[in-house]
């Protein structure tokens, strides 16, 4: 039978089902494939917050969104051309993002009275059936009857091969895509390898929705995407908590010091955890506290002793680290507090992506606390950001806060990585004895960074007080005096502020020095943003784009870069926090454009918003 075989620029797929149909799987694996093909990606998984939600129902859709292109791309897209709906619910939750005209693969037997009653359509309706979907092009399936008759000689459970039939979802798309299976069977050995009946059964239903696709006549069409013309090198598909875990580890190694990670699992950060405990090979320790308060206690007793500390968590759990993150600010040692953003307050949307944590690493703290902050822009640019975090760290001897979020933590894309001998060395010394001249050993006694010595516990000579009351300047003795506190208060201020001299000058990411509007981003709202302002220059208007890594203390020259534009418009995924502080530092009016949805800024969004921001300047 011949088939027509279209060339595509751009995808964009969303696997969606219930949190027990592996669609987190099938979408990272086809990830996978993807970036074995050199296409270049973006994803974002979208969890249930239920652990287990009851099967059929709204709350319990898991979707994994993935857009390929043969363009450089930074979004995992507004809109959607292929949804895979493994039941009503599924449908009914995503069917608003599906573009019009877009493809449905839907699972008939997902569509059946009891799952169309759980998903609360009306009595009767079945969407598959009425008509309503007549502006999109839907592909009807019995994936479930079709997996069941795969493994029918496989002497297994009905559950345990129903289990299996998102492999037939990905087969059929590996056919319709024009790709190579091989990646998803390897890694099925490497997963079932001692599972023999499971293993076969993967494989046999991955094959059958391949040739499903291959030799039924309804489909006429297969789609290629080419290769992205991206930057020689090598690349691999990274997510923003691998890349953190795989930054702190270079980071460990290009100083020297041994990696300890106190921790206590919470959704998103877990993962950090989990990594790192697989690279003991590199000397990494990873400690699971019995709460979060223990978790940071050890990181702060392995940088005392040495050691770069680190500890993560989420909004709730940094609150819940706040008076040890002061003790660490107090005693002035290196500790890396890392907050993987999510939906708050309170436990709030566990697994849903926001930036609402700004303000608490701000000032979420008793006291004057001041500490550097840190924030990664997306799953590559993690690994940079939280080295970077790590540098000022140790060679500025300070706690520093270094913030992503759910939606940078689950998203994938190409990673060019560097090789080590690219890394810049990060320089620690430990104080060995006492200055010349000196009759005892002064713990808080500075350098021209206003950085104190770090004396690592038992070296002789070196003895010196720790703990969490009020430092007396250089001798580091407890004291109460009014002068000496608020001097030390100035101090430990003026040297946060002086990190600023020790970090490069904030560059554009596009457009020119002076103009219109001068969008100003931080963290995960970058790619969002550069596509929106890319259409816009595009087309003639005189806006730029600059995202901040660096966010206290600024860079020296930000000031100098916003007051050449007319208008700042500062898009954030919170109800206006950085907007304040941008505000409060620089006396400019800012303009803010801010969603809480717990999902990402679109570009369609921006873009909109961009227009009609100029054509009220006009």
């Amino acid at each position: 039978m011949s088939r027509k075989q279209e060339v595509l620029q751009d995808v964009v797929i969303k696997f969606a089902g219930d949190s027990g149909d592996g669609m987190q799987l099938t979408g990272s694996q086809f990830t996978n494939n993807t970036a074995l093909m050199g296409i270049d990606l973006a994803t974002f998984p979208d969890f249930p917050a239920e652990i287990r939600a009851p099967q059929g129902t709204l709350p319990g859709v898991s979707g994994f969104q993935l857009r390929f292109s043969s363009d450089n791309i930074f979004t995992p897209g507004d809109m959607v051309d292929v949804l895979v709906a493994m039941n009503a619910a599924a449908l009914k939750v995503n069917l608003t993002s599906l573009k019009k005209g877009g493809k449905i693969i839907a699972n008939t037997d997902g569509f059946d009275a009891k799952n169309l009653r759980l998903a609360n359509y009306p009595e009767g309706e079945n969407p598959l059936e009425n008509g309503s979907l007549e502006n999109y092009s839907v592909i009807k399936m019995d994936v479930t009857k079709m997996t069941r008759e795969a493994l029918k000689d496989i002497t297994l459970g009905m559950k345990e091969k129903d289990r299996a039939k998102n492999m037939f979802v990905l087969g059929f798309l590996y056919w319709m895509y024009n790709r190579d299976m091989n990646n998803t069977i390897n890694f099925l050995k490497e997963k079932f390898g001692k599972k023999p009946d499971i293993l076969d059964s993967n494989i046999k239903v991955l094959q059958a929705g391949y040739n499903f696709g291959d030799t039924t006549e309804t489909f006429t069409t297969t789609y290629t995407v080419e290769k992205a013309k991206m930057e020689p090198g090598t690349y691999r598909s990274i997510m923003g908590n691998q890349a953190v875990a795989l930054g702190l580890i270079a980071a460990a190694q290009k100083s020297g010091l041994q990696l300890f990670l106190g921790s206590y699992p919470i959704t998103p950060a877990s993962d950090i955890l989990h990594d790192l405990s697989k690279y003991k090979n590199f000397g990494v320790k990873t400690f699971q506290a019995e709460d979060e308060i223990a978790a940071i206690a050890s990181a702060i007793g392995a940088s005392y002793g040495g050691a770069l500390g680190v500890t993560t968590s989420s909004g709730p759990g940094i609150a819940l680290k706040g008076e040890a993150i002061g003790l660490a600010v107090m005693l002035e040692i290196p500790l890396i507090v890392i907050n993987i953003q999510r939906g708050g307050p309170s436990t709030g949307l566990p697994t849903k992506t926001e930036q609402s944590d700004l303000m608490q690493a701000y000032y979420g703290r008793n006291g004057e606390c001041p500490m550097p902050i840190v924030s990664a822009s997306s799953p590559a640019d993690a690994f940079d950001a939280v080295f970077e975090a790590v540098r000022i760290s140790l060679q500025h001897m300070i706690p520093v806060m270094f913030l992503s979020d759910g939606y940078i933590a689950n998203g994938a894309e190409p990673w060019k990585f560097p090789q080590s001998k690219d890394l810049a060395e990060i320089k620690v010394s430990f104080k060995k004895s006492i200055d010349e001249g000196d009759d005892k050993y002064k713990p808080y006694k500075r350098d021209e960074k206003l950085t104190r010595p770090w004396a690592i516990p038992g070296t002789p000579g070196l003895e010196h007080r720790i703990g969490g009351l009020e430092k007396q300047d250089v001798t580091g003795n407890v004291n109460y005096e009014p002068a000496n506190h608020q001097h030390m208060v100035k101090l430990r201020q003026e040297k946060v502020d002086k990190i600023a001299d020790y970090i490069p000058e904030q560059k554009l990411d596009s457009g020119p020095e002076k103009g219109k509007i001068l969008v100003l981003g931080w963290g995960s709202t970058f790619g969002a943003i550069k596509s929106a302002v890319a259409e816009m220059q595009a087309r003639g208007y005189a806006i730029s784009h600059a995202h901040l890594r660096y966010i206290r203390p600024f860079p020296k020259n930000l000031g100098t870069i916003l007051k050449n534009f007319e208008t700042v418009l500062i898009p954030e995924i919170n109800n206006g926090q950085l907007i304040k502080i941008i505000r409060d530092t620089y006396f400019i009016d800012a303009k803010g454009y801010n969603k809480i949805m717990g999902v990402p800024i679109t570009k369609t969004e921006l873009v909109l918003k961009l227009e009609e921001m100029m054509g009220g300047m006009n």
